[in-house]
C-alpha cells in the first residue's frame, strides 16, 4: 500500500522477523539491515522479535550469562542504529534479573536510548514448556508507554497474548497501538492460535495491533500488523523480512464511532497478584 492512498495523519510501523541466536552481534547486524528496509519503506517504528538479544533453543545457563543491563551494549546500539534511521526501535532484551534467573524485557529504543520498558508478565510454562525456570515475571500492573507522531505505544510480550487484560490494561492508560515482540513456537495448532489472538486483542480493544515472531522452523514466522477491525493491513509469511502498516488516529476514531465497545463496558481490569 503506497503512502499516498492512506490516511493524512498515518504513521507506519513495520514488523522486522529473523531469528536470533546465540551471537548478539550478528542480531544487531540483522536489526539494522531490517530497521533500514523499513525506514526506506516509511516507517517510524519497528517491532522485532522477543529475545532479540540472545537465544539458544533449549535455554540454558548461557542466557543468564550474556544478560545486559537495560542501558547495556544491546539497548546502545540500537540506539544507534534508530538514530541513523530516525525510528524507535522495539525489541526482546534479555535483562539481568535476580539471582539465577533472567528477564524478559520488550525495550523501546529511539536515538535518546531506552523510552520504555516491560518486562513480560506472563511465563510461557505451557505446552511442555516452562519458561519461569529460566526468567522471572514482570510486575503486574506496571504500564510504560511512549508516543511517535501522535499516537501512544504500548508493549506486551508473546505470551501476553493470552491474557486480554493486559492489552486491556495498556488501552486504559491510552495505548492506541500495542506491540508485541513474540517467539511464538511452532506446534499444532499454533499458527491459528497466533493469528486469531492478534486479531481479538485489536478487535476487542479498537486499537492496532502490531506482533514480530522468530521465523521458522522454532517460531510461526506469520508477523503482522492488524488494524482496529482486526483486518490484517501487513504481513510475512515463514521467513525473514520486513512488513510495514499505516496507523491513524482518524482510523482509531472512525472504528470508535460505529463500534464504542470501550465506552460500553461494565468491568475494569485489576491485576491479582
Amino acid at each position: 500500500m503506497s503512502r499516498m492512498t492512506i490516511e493524512h495523519d498515518a504513521v507506519g510501523i513495520a514488523v522486522a522477523q529473523f531469528a536470533p541466536g546465540a551471537d548478539a552481534n550478528e542480531n544487531l547486524t540483522t536489526l539494522a539491515e531490517l530497521a533500514s528496509t523499513a525506514a526506506e519503506r516509511g516507517a517510524h517504528v519497528v517491532v522485532a522479535p522477543e529475545y532479540a538479544s540472545y537465544f539458544v533453543d533449549p535455554f540454558d545457563a548461557t542466557l543468564a550469562a550474556n544478560a545486559q543491563p537495560l542501558d547495556g551494549p544491546f539497548t546502545r546500539a540500537l540506539a544507534t542504529i534508530a538514530a541513523q534511521n530516525d525510528l524507535t526501535i522495539v525489541a526482546g532484551l534479555v535483562e539481568q534479573g535476580t539471582r539465577d534467573r533472567v528477564r524478559n524485557t520488550a525495550v523501546a529504543v529511539d536515538g535518546t536510548g531506552v523510552v520504555a520498558a516491560s518486562r513480560k508478565q506472563h511465563l510461557y510454562d505451557a505446552f511442555g514448556q516452562t519458561e519461569s525456570a529460566w526468567v522471572e515475571p514482570g510486575e503486574t500492573g506496571s504500564v510504560e508507554t511512549f508516543v511517535v507522531d501522535g499516537l501512544r505505544f504500548g508493549l506486551m510480550t508473546c505470551y501476553d497474548l493470552r491474557f486480554p487484560e493486559v492489552a486491556r490494561t495498556l488501552v486504559d492508560a491510552g495505548a492506541d497501538v500495542v506491540l508485541v515482540p513474540a517467539e511464538w513456537v511452532r506446534g499444532p495448532l499454533k499458527e491459528f492460535h497466533w493469528e486469531t489472538l492478534v486479531a481479538a486483542r485489536a478487535i476487542e480493544n479498537t486499537i492496532y495491533i502490531a506482533a514480530a515472531d522468530h521465523t521458522a522452523p522454532i517460531g510461526v514466522g506469520r508477523s503482522m500488523v492488524v488494524d482496529p477491525r482486526g483486518v490484517q493491513s501487513a504481513g510475512i509469511g515463514p521467513e525473514r523480512g520486513v512488513a510495514v502498516g499505516w496507523a491513524s488516529r482518524s482510523a482509531i476514531d472512525e472504528v470508535r464511532r460505529a463500534n464504542p465497545a470501550l465506552d460500553l463496558r461494565r468491568y475494569r481490569v485489576e491485576p491479582t497478584g
